[in-house]
Parts: structure tokens; sequence; C-alpha cells
């Protein structure tokens, strides 16, 4: 099932839920119930919860978002770090710079056609990329430089493989969902305390205040949809991509 029909399922049943439980409200109410006479106190509690909550989701939707950036941060560097070893290993005997290339190309190959998808549908990263990135560690390592000018290349080539790798292992920390259990607790026990608090107003079954009521909790549902989906960096509906390996390596994964 796809994310956007989860979306349009929770929101219709929101809707739903809502003029359900107000028209069997209305139908059970006294005859002598005056709506008009909604006490000023919970006009002002249904205020002040709307508010508190509003924040809340705010803030939780901002810290989703952050982490996803976050997340294609951590793949552009990982991409831009392999892109600048097999630039930089120009200055190494062609066979040595052959391998070295050869070795990146595989190692992206891997993360576009074969890693991205089981970070998204397992949320890890696969123990043969591990393998792939230790190739060119030990590629870049290994070979002892023969002349100055490969000497002055050697560091930064190590730099720029400690860089791809630090970047590999914060995508692999990043794979899993952001928001911790308990925050989900909160987001919808506090959809349940603001929609609930509709009722407290004495709702009517008018046309108006039945789609009033009905795109408020479909605006929650929403909302909640939205975090839902950012939760997952890799595995969602709009997530980190691998755009930057295929644009630096455009031989790779096409």
């Amino acid at each position: 099932m796809s994310e956007w029909l989860v979306l349009v399922l929770a929101m219709l049943a929101a809707c739903t839920v809502v003029v359900v439980i107000t028209l069997v409200r209305h139908r059970r109410a006294p005859q002598d119930e005056d709506p008009s006479e909604t006490p000023d106190v919970i006009e002002y509690m249904t205020m002040w919860i709307g508010v508190v909550y509003a924040i809340v989701l705010g803030l939780a939707i901002a810290g989703v978002w952050e982490a996803r950036s976050t997340a294609q941060d951590h793949v552009q560097a990982e991409a831009q770090a392999l892109h600048e070893i097999s630039e930089r290993v120009r200055v190494y005997p062609p066979d040595v710079r052959d391998r070295v290339r050869a070795d990146v190309n595989a190692y992206v190959g891997h993360v576009v056609d074969t890693e991205w998808k089981t970070m998204a549908d397992h949320g890890r990263v696969t123990e043969r990329g591990t393998e792939l990135l230790q190739r060119v560690r030990e590629d870049v390592t290994d070979y002892q430089p023969k002349t100055d000018f490969q000497a002055q290349a050697y560091q930064p080539l190590l730099d720029q493989v400690a860089a791809a790798d630090q970047a590999r292992n914060a995508r692999a920390d990043s794979t899993g969902a952001t928001m911790p259990g308990v925050v989900w607790f909160g987001l919808l026990t506090g959809a349940v305390v603001t929609i609930g608090m509709v009722f407290a107003l004495q709702i009517r079954r008018t046309p108006r205040e039945l789609v009033l009521a009905g795109l408020f909790s479909a605006l929650i549902a929403f909302l909640l949809f939205l975090i839902w989906d950012f939760d997952a960096p890799y595995s969602r509906g709009i997530t980190a991509s691998a755009e930057p390996f295929l644009n630096l390596f455009p031989h790779v994964g096409r």
C-alpha cells in the first residue's frame, strides 16, 4: 500500500469518526440541552490545548525534517569524498590508479543498486558495502609513494577515505526511525485530546459545523502522517536520495 493511499485513508477515517460521533451524540443529547451555553472555562481550555498541541506538532515536524536533511548531507559528504579519491589518485601509476577507481566505482554501484534498497526495506547497510569500502581503504593505504608528488597526495587521500568511512557510518546510524516511541504516544494522545475537546464545545449537526470538525480532524491526520513519512529518512515517501552518487559518478547505476 502506497504512502499516499495511507494518507487518504487516514484523513477519511478521521473525518468519518468525528462526524459519526457528532451525529450520535446529537441524537442522544437531552431535549433541553442548549449548545450555546458552553462554559467560558471550557472554551479557554480548548483554545490552549489547541495552541500547545500545535506547538508540539510544529516541533515534531521540524525535528524529522532536520533529520531527513542531515541524512541527505551524509550522502552528499560520502559521495564527495569518494569522488575526491577517484580524482586525486590520478597522480599514482596507471595500474594503481585504475584499481582504486575500479574499486570506488564498484562500491558506488553497490550502494546505488543494492544497499539503498536494503536501507529502505530493512533499515541497515550491507556487509558487502563495508567490504567494498575496506578494499578502497586498502588500495590507498597499502601503496607506497615513489615520488615527492605522490607523497604529497598520499595524506589527503587518506583523509578522504576517512571522510567517506565517517559519512557511511553516519548514514548507517540514520537509517532507522528518528522519533522515539514515547513521542509518538504523546502525539497520538494529544490528537485524541485535541479532537475530543471539540465535542466539549457541544457542536451541533449543522453542515457548517460538521464540515469544520471533519476538516480539523483531517488536518491533524495529515500532520501526523507528515511526521511519520519524514521519520525514516531513507525508506518512505519524501526520502533522502542517492542523487549525489549518481551526479558525481554518472556512469554508475544508470
